[in-house]
């Protein structure tokens, strides 16, 4: 009998996988705004986690490998994302837009989603990982 069992990884995973390689890239965009927020005209950014995921399910990244029975990663290079300019609520004069309070929160909120998405990831490869052995 040949019946194989074909399993899609990017929908049994669903977004979270992309999700983390977003959530990495705008952890390091708004480290990069914190460690400048003494630089005289540095203009504080950052990534739209919404357009950028929105762009990535229209063009549907897949896992995939050079080999069939391979599994590969996420192709992170596939994911361009546009880095736009914050706009302060406050002016400085020295033209830094980087407020720390706003980076902070916006950090501390990323990495907290970032963590969900991990361990959402983690608890699906364990059932994956629990099927494939019988438990």
């Amino acid at each position: 009998m040949d019946s194989q069992l074909s399993l899609n990884l990017d929908s049994y995973l669903g977004t979270h996988a992309t999700a983390m390689i977003v959530r990495s890239k705008r952890a390091t965009v708004l480290a990069n705004n914190l460690a400048n927020a003494d630089t005289p005209g540095y203009k504080a950014q950052d990534l739209s986690f919404k357009n950028i995921l929105n762009k990535q399910s229209d063009n549907q990244i897949s896992l995939s490998g050079n080999n069939k029975s391979h599994i590969g990663t996420l192709q992170s290079a596939t994911l361009s994302p546009t880095v736009m300019y914050r706009v302060p609520t406050q002016t400085s004069q020295d033209g830094n837009t980087v407020q720390t309070d706003i980076e902070k929160s916006a950090f501390t909120e990323n990495a907290i989603r970032y963590q969900a998405s991990l361990q959402f990831t983690q608890s699906r490869v364990s059932g994956l990982i629990k099927a494939i052995r019988g438990e």
